[in-house]
């Protein structure tokens, strides 16, 4: 089985779709509302946007799905939960209220729980979060994973931004510039590969101060000599004995094969030898749990796709290098624009990414495809994605406010190879779901814009996409329909008139009606050539590692 990429709610993937203890690390960076003042997440003030479609879902409020969540964590169903969560849980009710925050608490214990399930007895889990909640967030995870011989091995922090100079505007508090990073482990044996920093150049010029002429390499001299006896280590060497109160930290074979090697230096006025150590054989500083070297990724950075919460690959390359080896299966819950996979896909690693968005989905498609070639998507299984009529009527009429817009952006985006813009809003699209640009005469920028219909379609929406073009200035009006258009709705898209440049072969019509099952059935597709990448293409990797596949069901 290929490497796993699952549109749809992670909740129910997980709960459907991986086996128990499958999984060797686990990384996410699940959406919170940050912004928000966190004493009106604590207290529940402050309105909720109902409306709020983002390309990640940042909002949370006390709805049917909280409701469900806490009947099921309290009614312990299908015995999933231990004992600790459902009191802790229960607890948080009375001290929180229903409310953003226990909703909020709610979603992640229900994911936690499946994330433990489906580790394997040394796997790792990691969670991204900022401090607004990280401190709830670490006792749910004690309350599952140590409930159940895990253990909490660090919380780390990484500086994720600079300084902010906030104090002209007022602020009254310090700036926060650090996202925690709660590791965790399923046992007491876990998958481990040390990982180093790099030395910093005052270190450097202090400790490793000399040159070997004959090679040009660095290095410094070492004691070896020790505290504590540990055997026969108070022998004479060639003329020397150990300080007075100490003793050769090695025996006096090992000692003879420093020497033997050129590795020990016997000063000229006497006293004893020293140990040469070569700064090229020394991996670096280990790691340890302030993260201050990795830089975060600005608007200009080589990586950026312009995804808001995108993380830098050196972060999750850090981590999955620390607490996975090649083959092993990592899991993204939360995958977003996809670094997780992309660095797993570039370490040879297999993996699971889930996300709720179609735009995440697309994003992360376009990535791997712009970095490893055409052919890395024939070794992905993608599921979720309609594939015939039936499951495109499915996401259409799906309820979930959550994902009450993933039809139009599946078809806009799946029309346009991914190359649309979605037409992100709050309230009304203004008859608007995507939106791309196009080379006319003269290389001027030409618009092109998007309409998705999943009910009953009639000749009047195509007069209102007439004016919807007229108003946006733009020359071309794509018109998706669910249900089959009517004969007077082509004969009014026929009537706008045609479109030519110097660019194209041959002449389109200004307005045009694709079906979705032309869409499925016919693989149709929006073959004028655009000039604006929404998804900003990745650096290519000219090599692939082989990977092994996954047996996940």
């Amino acid at each position: 089985m290929p490497n796993q990429l699952f549109y749809g709610d992670n909740l129910e993937v997980l709960r459907r779709h991986i086996r128990d203890e499958t999984v060797d690390l686990c990384y996410i960076d699940p959406p919170f509302n940050s912004k928000r003042n966190y004493n009106q997440i604590y207290l529940n003030q402050g309105k909720e946007d109902q409306a709020q479609a983002q390309a990640f879902i940042d909002t949370w409020t006390w709805d049917d799905h909280a409701n469900q969540g806490l009947a099921e964590i309290q009614g312990n169903d299908h015995g999933r939960f231990t004992a600790q969560l459902i009191a802790l849980i229960s607890g948080l009710v009375n001290v929180l209220g229903r409310g953003s925050l226990l909703a909020y608490l709610i979603s992640m214990s229900l994911r936690i729980v499946e994330i433990h399930r489906v580790l394997k007895p040394t796997g790792s889990f990691y969670l991204h979060c900022d401090p607004t909640a990280s401190h709830y967030l670490k006792i749910v995870l004690d309350a599952v994973f140590c409930a159940q011989g895990g253990d909490c091995l660090s919380e780390i922090t990484w500086k994720r931004t600079t300084a902010h100079n906030d104090a002209k505007q007022g602020r009254k508090q310090y700036g926060n510039v650090r996202d925690v990073i709660l590791f965790y482990s399923k046992s007491n044996n876990w998958i481990w590969n040390w990982q180093y920093s790099e030395y910093d150049q005052e270190y450097l010029d202090k400790m490793y101060r000399y040159t070997e002429k004959s090679t040009g390499r660095r290095y410094r001299l070492d004691n070896l000599t020790a505290a504590k006896p540990g055997g026969d280590v108070s022998y004479e060497f060639y003329g020397t004995y150990p300080y007075k109160g100490r003793f050769w930290a090695y025996s006096k074979g090992k000692m003879e094969e420093f020497k033997k090697a050129g590795r020990l230096y016997f000063p000229k006025n006497g006293g004893t030898p020293q140990y040469i150590r070569y700064l090229d054989e020394m991996p670096g500083v280990p790691l340890q749990n302030s993260w201050e070297d990795i830089q975060p990724l600005t608007s200009g950075a080589k990586e950026r796709l312009g995804y808001p919460t995108q993380k830098p690959e050196a972060l999750l390359e850090r981590i999955i290098k620390a607490s996975s080896n090649e083959g092993d299966v990592v899991l993204d819950a939360y995958c977003g624009c996809g670094t997780s996979v992309a660095v797993a896909q570039k370490l040879n690693r297999q993996w699971i990414g889930i996300d709720i968005t179609y735009q995440s989905i697309s994003l992360i498609l376009k990535r791997l495809e712009d970095t490893f070639g055409k052919g890395v998507l024939d070794t992905i299984n993608i599921a979720g994605i309609p594939r015939d009529m039936a499951s495109a009527i499915a996401l259409a009429n799906r309820k979930d406010d959550r994902t009450r817009k993933e039809f139009e952006k599946w078809a806009v985006l799946t029309y346009s190879n991914n190359r649309a813009v979605i037409q992100q809003r709050k309230g009304k699209d203004q008859g608007i779901d995507g939106i791309a640009f196009f080379s006319s005469d003269y290389d001027q920028q030409e618009k092109v814009i998007f309409q998705v219909k999943s009910g009953n379609v009639k000749s009047g929406d195509i007069r209102d996409l007439r004016g919807t073009m007229e108003r946006e200035g733009a020359v071309i009006g794509i018109f998706i329909t669910l249900k089959t258009p009517t004969k007077d709705m082509l004969k009014e898209a026929k009537e706008a008139g045609i479109y030519q440049s110097k660019y194209m072969n041959q002449p389109v019509d200004k307005i045009q009606i694709v079906t979705v099952q032309e869409i499925i059935e016919e693989q149709k597709r929006f073959n004028i050539k655009l000039i604006l990448e929404v998804l900003k293409s990745a650096e290519q990797v000219t090599e692939i590692g082989t990977q092994k596949e996954l047996d996940l069901e």
